[in-house]
């Protein structure tokens, strides 16, 4: 099941977290892993995935720029002149309500969590209509919950969970297939920055664990497990989905 050999998968936001371990995920199933990061972070992971014996390469770029999007396309082409599924992953988490959150947060934030999801579906697209290939995003359990003190992160995660099923009904007929997965909270190399930075860190982890009804925190890898699925040719007929993993968080 899920074998992905000789698929090409594009993966934003590869270089920590959920991202990377998507791209080790899609490249331990065959698949080739072009892992993106904004900074040279992803090249740890590529060297991670080559000596497990996995496919990979590194392509860096903002996915809030459009030209960075054109040429990390363009990379992706030059390399191995096809793509098979896109995973938008890129995101950043800003703090606040509406009057603690400052419009350059506000900004930022909808620039790479919806405006990124945006620019590589629609470079992507036409590589994906030639190999009737798959897009994964990642949105949050916040784009079908409230959860306080994330209105910049909430909006730009509800419109990430908009665009999958605009796009999965524009792309229908295409055979081009748009899924969503909607993590809670999951104990990624972010959330730790986070939980570091706090006054009090322990407190601050017992207050994420607190919302999650399960008891405890996702992993990046159980979100890879749902990404692998939402891509794989046995979900063939799930189209247009949104996959809560969230610890029972949307209950």
């Amino acid at each position: 099941m899920f074998d992905y050999q000789g698929k090409v998968v594009l993966i934003t936001g590869g270089g920590a977290g959920i991202g990377a371990a998507c791209a080790k995920a899609f490249a331990a199933r065959g698949g080739v892993a072009a892992v993106n990061s904004v900074t040279d972070s992803g090249k740890k992971v590529v060297k991670e995935i080559e000596e497990e014996g996995g496919k990979a390469f590194f392509v860096q770029g903002d996915v809030s720029r459009e030209t960075d999007v054109a040429a990390m396309m363009d990379k992706v082409k030059e390399c191995c002149g096809r793509l098979d599924v896109l995973v938008n992953c890129a995101g950043v988490v800003e703090n606040g309500n509406v009057e603690e959150t400052s419009l350059k947060a506000w900004e930022r934030t909808m620039a790479v969590n919806a405006t990124g999801v945006f620019l590589m579906s629609k470079y992507a697209m036409p590589y994906l209509r030639n190999s009737q290939g798959v897009i994964v995003n990642i949105s949050s359990l916040v784009a079908i919950k409230g959860v306080a003190n994330r209105a910049a992160y909430s909006a730009s995660k509800g419109a990430v969970l908009a665009l999958t099923k605009a796009m999965a009904a524009d792309y229908l007929k295409d055979g081009v297939r748009v899924n969503c997965i909607s993590p809670g909270t999951v104990l990624s190399p972010s959330l730790e920055g986070r939980i570091a930075g706090a006054a009090d860190p322990e407190e601050a982890y017992r207050g994420f664990v607190a919302r999650q009804p399960m008891g405890r925190l996702g992993t990046p890898e159980e979100i890879a497990a749902a990404v692998i699925f939402a891509a794989s040719e046995e979900a063939g007929f799930m189209n247009g989905v949104n996959i809560p993993v969230d610890g029972a968080g949307s209950l």
